[in-house]
């Protein structure tokens, strides 16, 4: 297959539209209690929002969506171009004239709380149940939403969407998880991760989390973390020469440690460790569209998996993308003019 770059960022922009600007804000917690036992007499929750809010005459949300983003990553880059632009515009699959977009921060990301604070590795050692829980606390307490008509995320995301459908099978009207899989982190996604963490933990420059600059673990976590969420045909689409190669991961690697802290990064890999939704798969109720790309490094799909689990979900849906020149890989989770046309086949559902 050749793939020719300048008709992929042509084909991408062509239907983009423009949507409201998101409104942000923060919901405190009080004395939040962690899976650990830890707890925290605050714990700070960002979120963004875009739209509305639209109720029934009982009081029941009706039109509530809530994306939740991966790893390292933050609810604000849904408010771009890239994503938001094929999803939230006039006419588009969740138009934001018609739906109300919760786009949280996760504990340990962005905006909410998150051991580069201050607390550094003294921050309680968070998973992503307590993550779910917290976003739970955040969309019902903070938000008074007591209905989704969707839950949807990317990668991580994508793995509290199981969860959600899960935990509280009554709250939602569709589920879509993109990049993931509704299993117990194992293989050579677990390798990664343990690399992830092991070259912080055991940099001596990392000194046990109080360290005062970036750290050359930070850097060798970044390789590790850019070979897992890239593939081999985008990167030589993005580098087709040795120095554009050269350049390319040195800049890369570069932005990266700039906005990246080695604790923040440590925990958020460290919080998958209790990630396991397959022994409740029979519990969610409403339809769920399970999408993963052919080029996705993370989940790769000649393990099966998927085709396997996606049989104990009652109205689940299993829908692989093939490898394309508009694919990439792993993040291909974040470009919806690929599977855009899978959520709103999703929302008419029953």
């Amino acid at each position: 297959m050749r793939f020719v770059p300048g008709l992929i960022l042509l084909c991408f922009s062509l239907n983009a539209a423009d949507f409201p600007e998101p409104k942000s804000g923060d919901f405190v917690v009080r004395n939040f209690r962690f899976t650990s036992g830890e707890t925290l007499p605050e714990l700070r929750l960002h979120y963004r929002t875009i739209g509305e809010l639209k109720k029934d005459a009982r009081g029941n949300a009706t039109n509530a969506v809530l994306i939740m983003h991966g790893t390292t990553g933050s609810g604000e880059a849904f408010g771009r171009e890239r994503f938001g632009g094929y999803l939230f515009g006039k006419g588009q699959p969740l138009d934001a004239e018609k739906y109300f977009m919760i786009l949280p921060d996760a504990i340990g990301h962005g905006n909410s709380g998150k051991p580069s604070d201050g607390l550094h590795a003294k921050f309680p050692r968070y998973t992503y149940t307590d993550m779910v829980e917290a976003q739970h606390r955040l969309v019902t307490e903070g938000l008074g939403v007591n209905h989704l008509r969707l839950v949807m995320g990317t990668s991580m995301g994508a793995m509290h969407t199981w969860l959600w459908g899960e935990k509280w099978p009554g709250m939602m009207d569709a589920l879509m998880p993109l990049a993931s899989a509704p299993v117990q982190i194992a293989g050579r996604n677990r390798m990664l991760r343990w690399m992830v963490s092991d070259s912080i933990r055991n940099d001596p420059e990392w000194k046990g989390g109080e360290y005062t600059a970036p750290t050359h673990g930070l850097q060798t976590a970044l390789y590790v973390l850019y070979f897992m969420v890239s593939s081999p045909a985008q990167q030589h689409q993005d580098a087709p020469t040795r120095d554009e190669a050269d350049r390319w991961i040195e800049n890369w690697t570069a932005n990266e440690r700039r906005v990246l802290d080695a604790n923040d990064m440590l925990y958020a890999y460290e919080a998958s460790r209790d990630y396991d939704p397959s022994p409740y798969l029979e519990q969610i109720r409403a339809p769920l569209f399970a999408i993963n790309s052919a080029d996705d490094e993370v989940n790769p799909p000649e393990l099966g998996i998927l085709e396997r689990e996606i049989k104990r979900v009652p109205k689940g849906r299993y829908i692989l993308l093939p490898l394309s020149a508009g694919t990439r890989g792993h993040g291909t989770h974040s470009m919806p003019a690929l599977w855009s046309q899978y959520l709103e086949e999703l929302l008419r559902t029953k």
